[in-house]
């Protein structure tokens, strides 16, 4: 090899190890474990015997912060919800079994109202116009035990918006640009929208 092509193979290796990826900036997954969900296994069981809600998470990492849902999944089957089912005016978990649960790894604000890190249940109560978005510092609570007033951590009053039928209920992350984000629980032809901001 002469000594030019020499020279020049160096000076790509060299910029071939500069341009090594860096671990610390790796992607990791983010921690969406179904943490309500206790009876996993693997027998087969029956279709009769599957929870009616079956147990889900979804999780999201806006920035450098983890936001996780974990929450039981019920389907409407044909049945009026809000106003019937869920009656108006009533403090209600949105899901089944278990309080529905939001862990976020770091102080977040939620329609710019501040929310510590930290993991909470979340509660609504559905009215005809707008809802009221409760979280409560009990995070391991049962869906019809609302924990009370007192260790409530932040309560929204929120706009409902109308959308397509959503047979099962859902939580989603449908906008995620930078540190903001919005987290969006739906369910029938009801859509209730929460924004989230990281530091």
């Amino acid at each position: 090899m002469t000594r030019p092509r020499l020279f020049l193979a160096i000076v790509l290796l060299s910029a071939l190890g500069a341009c090594q990826r860096n671990p610390d900036r790796d992607v990791k997954p983010v921690s969406a474990v179904p943490a309500n969900v206790t009876d996993i296994s693997e027998e087969v069981i029956p279709v009769d015997q599957v929870s009616k809600s079956q147990a889900a998470a979804i999780g999201q990492r806006v920035a450098t912060t983890e936001v996780t849902v974990t929450y039981s999944r019920p389907v409407a089957r044909g049945r009026e919800l809000f106003g019937a089912l869920v009656p108006y005016d009533t403090i209600w978990t949105p899901g089944a079994d278990k309080a529905t649960t939001i862990t976020v790894t770091r102080d977040v604000q939620i329609n710019s109202k501040p929310l510590p890190k930290g993991s909470y249940s979340m509660w609504a109560i559905p009215r005809r116009d707008d809802w009221t978005i409760i979280f409560n510092k009990a995070a391991n609570a049962y869906h019809t035990e609302y924990p009370g007033e007192a260790q409530d951590a932040l309560r929204l009053d929120v706009h409902p918006e109308p959308g397509l039928h959503v047979e099962t209920l859902t939580f989603s992350f449908p906008i995620v640009e930078g540190k903001d984000a919005v987290l969006r629980l739906e369910w029938g032809e009801v859509r209730v929208p929460l924004s989230i901001r990281v530091p």
